[in-house]
C-alpha cells in the first residue's frame, strides 16, 4: 500500500481504517464501467465538494479503490460501499486544484477480483458556493401535503430543515430565492396565515404582496441587485389532463402578469406592457446591473389546448430609482422560430450568460421528458443546448454559483421520476462539463428516498433562521400590505 501527500496524522488514521481489508490478487481486467452508483464518470469537481461516496450495484465481497493524485496514491477499501474520510478528502482536493485524479475501482465478486475502467476527475480551480437549499416534495401531482425546505452544507454532509409544512397547517411552500449580495431570501407560504417571507438577516417579515389590483398572487420572482425589491410574476396556475403522446398532465397559466415589489416603500409597481390579458408573462429575472428584466412570454392558450402555449424570452428596461418600467420590449429568443418553449430564466452573476430550460411546449418542464438546459451568451446572442450536462430526461430548475462557474439543476435522468440535484462546471468559454449528482454521506440515500429535490438554490452562507422562526412568523406575525 502506498499513501503519499497527506498530512501524517490523517495518513496514520487512514492506514488503521483500511488495514484489515483484503488486497486484490490475480486481477481480471474488465473493459467496462464499474457497477457503482452514483457513477461519477468524467466529472469536473470543485475543490470544496464533499466526498464522492458510492455503492456497488452488484453483490460484492470487497471493493478496493486507488486514487492516483498529483501527490501520489490514496487507497480506500470497503465491502458493498465506499465512504471517503472527510478531512483527508478535503486535503486531497485542495492539493489537486487544476489537476486530474484517476480513480481505479477493483471489486471482489464470487471470489474473483475485477478491475474496471478507471474514472477520471478534473478538479477545477474555482470553488462552488458552500450551501444548497431545496424543497423536498413527492414527485407526483396527486400528493404534496408534506413539504420541507432544507439547507445542505455541500462541503460536508451537514443538513438541516429550514421549514416544514407539517409544523403549520400543511400550506404549500414554494419558490425560495436568494439574493447573493445581501443574503436576503424570499419564500412563499400559502394558506390563510401565509404570505411571502422576506429575511433581512435574522429579521423576518411576512408580506402580503397581492395588491387589490392584481388578479393573482406573486409566485416566481427574482431580487433586484440592490436587494431592496424584487420582480414577480403573478400566476394562477391550472393543471390540465390530456392524451398527447405519453404525457397526461400539462400545467399552464390561466393568469400571469409581471409586477415589481418595492420592499422599502411597500408598494407594487406595474405596467400595461407586462400585464396583457391576451398573453402570459412569467419567470422574470433581473440582469445583474438591474437595468433589464428578462421574462418568458406566450400568447394566452385555450384551456382546451394548453399545449399550444409556446413561450419566448423577452426583456424590458426597469428603473428602480424612478420606480418605473420601460416603454418597449425586445425579443431575446423566439420560441416559435426556435421550435421550443422557454422557462426558468437565470442570468449568471457576471452578466455573461442566460441559462434557461426548453421544452416542446408549455411552462412546466418538470413534466416534459425532453426538457433540456440551454445557454445564451448575452454578449453575442449565441445560444445552444448544454449537451454535456443534459440527459434524455427532464433537466431543469437551475441556479448559478456566485462566481458564475458552477450551476446546479434538478434532473430526472436516473429513473424519470425523482428529481435529484446535479452540479456542472461552466468554463469561461461557456462550455458545460460532465455533471455529477450531489454526494451523500450514505450513498444509498437516493435509492431509499421517496422525495424529489426541487428548486435547488446555491448560496454562499447559511440562512440565519430555521423552522422555529418560520413557524413563529406563520402563526403569530401579521402580513404587511402592499399597495
Amino acid at each position: 500500500m502506498i499513501v503519499r501527500g497527506l498530512h501524517i496524522g490523517w495518513m496514520m488514521l487512514f492506514l488503521l481504517w483500511v488495514g484489515c481489508a483484503p488486497s486484490p490478487k490475480e486481477v481480471q481486467e474488465v473493459d467496462a464501467a464499474a457497477p457503482i452508483y452514483p457513477e461519477y464518470r468524467e466529472a469536473t469537481l470543485p475543490y470544496n465538494i464533499a466526498p464522492l461516496n458510492f455503492l456497488c450495484r452488484e453483490a460484492a465481497e470487497a471493493i478496493h479503490v486507488t486514487l492516483q493524485t498529483p501527490q501520489g496514491e490514496w487507497i480506500v477499501r470497503g465491502k458493498q460501499e465506499i465512504r471517503f474520510p472527510l478531512r483527508a478528502w478535503r486535503e486531497m482536493l485542495e492539493n489537486a486544484k487544476g489537476q486530474r485524479i484517476t480513480a481505479t475501482i477493483t471489486i471482489l465478486q464470487e471470489g474473483t477480483w475485477r478491475r474496471y475502467r478507471p474514472l477520471e476527475w478534473q478538479v477545477a480551480e474555482e470553488p462552488i458556493d458552500g450551501y444548497l437549499s431545496y424543497r423536498l416534495i413527492e414527485p407526483g401531482y396527486e400528493v404534496w401535503n408534506h413539504l420541507q425546505l432544507r439547507e445542505r452544507h455541500i462541503e460536508s454532509f451537514e443538513e438541516r430543515i429550514i421549514a416544514d409544512n407539517q409544523d403549520m397547517d400543511r400550506p404549500c411552500m414554494n419558490c425560495h430565492i436568494h439574493h447573493k449580495g445581501s443574503g436576503r431570501t424570499l419564500t412563499h407560504l400559502r394558506g390563510e396565515k401565509g404570505g411571502t417571507i422576506l429575511s433581512e438577516g435574522a429579521h423576518l417579515r411576512k408580506l402580503n404582496l397581492r395588491a387589490p389590483s392584481l388578479e393573482a398572487s406573486p409566485t416566481y420572482g427574482d431580487f433586484h441587485p440592490s436587494g431592496e425589491g424584487a420582480v414577480f410574476s403573478c400566476n394562477e396556475i391550472i393543471p390540465a389532463f390530456h392524451a398527447i403522446d405519453n404525457r397526461r398532465l400539462e400545467v399552464y397559466d390561466q393568469v400571469s402578469d409581471l409586477v415589481y415589489a418595492d420592499f422599502e416603500r411597500q408598494r407594487i409597481i406595474t405596467s400595461p406592457l407586462v400585464t396583457h390579458t391576451a398573453r402570459q408573462e412569467t419567470f422574470p429575472a433581473f440582469s445583474p446591473d438591474g437595468k433589464w428584466v428578462y421574462f418568458c412570454c406566450a400568447e394566452a392558450a385555450s384551456p382546451d389546448h394548453p399545449e399550444q402555449a409556446i413561450y419566448s424570452i423577452m426583456r424590458i428596461a426597469f428603473d428602480s430609482e424612478q420606480g418605473c418600467w420601460g416603454d418597449q420590449e425586445e425579443v431575446v429568443w423566439d420560441g416559435m422560430r426556435e421550435g421550443g418553449s422557454a422557462s426558468h430564466l437565470k442570468i449568471s452573476p457576471d452578466g455573461r450568460y442566460l441559462l434557461f430550460t426548453v421544452a416542446e411546449q408549455g411552462t412546466f418542464p418538470i413534466w416534459h421528458r425532453e426538457a433540456d438546459l440551454y445557454l445564451m451568451d448575452l454578449r453575442t446572442g449565441d445560444c445552444a443546448p448544454l449537451d454535456a450536462a443534459n440527459s434524455d430526461r427532464s433537466d431543469t430548475y437551475h441556479s448559478w454559483s456566485a462566481n458564475s462557474r458552477w450551476i446546479v439543476f434538478a434532473s430526472k435522468r436516473d429513473d424519470g421520476l425523482y428529481g435529484k440535484p446535479y452540479i456542472a462546471y461552466i468554463d469561461r468559454e461557456g462550455r458545460a462539463h460532465a455533471p455529477f449528482v450531489l454526494p451523500q454521506q450514505d450513498p444509498s440515500r437516493y435509492d431509499i428516498s421517496l422525495k424529489s429535490y426541487n428548486i435547488p438554490e446555491l448560496h454562499a452562507h447559511p440562512v440565519p433562521f430555521g423552522r422555529k422562526e418560520i413557524n413563529h412568523v406563520y402563526d403569530r406575525l401579521g402580513a404587511e400590505r402592499f399597495e
